[in-house]
């Protein structure tokens, strides 16, 4: 591991609640780190919680947002203002959000797995999807940062640190790892099931070493999820959360906050990790919008079916106005060829082509 990332290890930090079989880590010997102070604007981490001073949020606060879009999501993260990230499900869908000037995008497992296999959020599309997805969408505008949905890790503490550098590999910024089985469902359906803290945690820390092991020193966000709060409670989900934390994890993201309370205190719990809040209409979280979230303290928010949802509307009432009318000219709206390629990047191409001195677009 790189000598500048580890974990600092004396006695486990206090919780209020017992902690299951919570292991040790080793540190790196002799680190000339050791000394260093601790000055970032932020609490200053308690024994056996890990500390990077190169991702300290205090290096990100200065400076133009850089061409790197892990790097662009820290100084989002570190400087004022909530991030907002519109849930995509294929390029069509990201090109849309890029067009309406989202400066962050989310890969939802959920529109993944719908738009790659039209199947259901029940673990069946697999990280090949989800990466071949993601190199897809962050090809398109490789400066603006994509939060990615990796469910479980899709395995053990290898897999899902095979799955951190494969997504960073696909240009993804950040990633949400949960604490669900690995038969897991949305987190917005009932019946779900977590595994133990111990093993939440094994997946959070497989998935530091992943970011810290990059050659050269990666910004690649970790995001701690539980799924918790449904199943055991919302003190269970901050414990755990606080353990992710204490863990690596960059972001915290309780899954399924029910009321505006919830929210305020899980981000007074969290403090002075940012939270991340998912809004799904009609799913277990209020519809918050951006200002709401943002005034009761949450720090990332996704709306992660709004392109999906939006496109069964949309194609369902287009495929049944052609079997009524035997025309799709309704629901066309104006749109033509050209002007549908136009959103797509029709005239990127073009002009490339014609910087290159080619000719095979002079007219289209």
């Amino acid at each position: 591991m790189p000598g500048l990332d580890y974990f600092r290890e004396t006695e486990t930090t206090q919780i209020s609640a017992p902690i299951e079989t919570h292991q040790s880590v080793e540190t790196e010997p002799s680190s000339p780190t050791d000394s260093m102070p601790i000055d970032h604007g932020f609490a200053a981490p308690a024994p056996g919680v890990y500390y990077n001073p190169r991702l300290d949020p205090k290096n990100y606060l200065e400076g133009p947002l850089s061409w790197n879009p892990a790097t662009r999501l820290r100084q989002m993260l570190a400087r004022p203002g909530i991030v907002v990230a519109p849930g995509i499900c294929d390029g069509i869908s990201a090109r849309c959000a890029l067009e309406a000037g989202f400066d962050c995008m989310y890969q939802s497992g959920a529109a993944t797995t719908a738009s790659r296999l039209g199947m259901p959020d029940l673990a069946i599309a697999t990280l090949n999807d989800f990466v071949q997805s993601a190199q897809m969408v962050c090809s398109l505008n490789p400066s603006v940062p994509v939060i990615a949905d990796a469910d479980t890790g899709f395995g053990g503490p290898a897999m899902v640190a095979r799955t951190v550098t494969q997504y960073a590999r696909a240009g993804v910024a950040g990633l949400h790892i949960e604490d669900q089985v690995q038969t897991k469902r949305c987190g917005h359906l009932l019946g779900k099931q977590v595994v133990s803290r111990e093993e939440f945690l094994t997946r959070i820390r497989a998935a530091v070493i992943a970011r810290d092991s990059i050659p050269g020193g990666s910004d690649f966000v970790i995001i701690g999820r539980t799924d918790s709060a449904q199943v055991l409670g919302m003190e269970e989900a901050i414990i755990r959360l606080k353990l992710a934390a204490d863990a690596g994890a960059d972001v915290c993201f309780i899954e399924g906050v029910r009321t505006a309370e919830l929210l305020k205190s899980t981000v007074a719990a969290l403090e002075p990790k940012p939270v991340l809040v998912n809004v799904i209409s009609g799913g277990l979280t209020p519809s918050f919008t951006c200002q709401e979230a943002e005034n009761m303290g949450a720090k990332i928010i996704i709306f992660s079916l709004v392109s999906c949802v939006a496109a069964v509307h949309g194609i369902r009432a287009a495929m049944q106005s052609l079997k009524k009318t035997g025309t799709d000219f309704s629901s066309a709206k104006g749109m033509d060829p050209k002007a549908f390629f136009e959103v797509m990047g029709l005239d990127d191409v073009v002009q490339l082509d014609a910087r290159a001195g080619g000719k095979a677009f002079e007219v289209v």
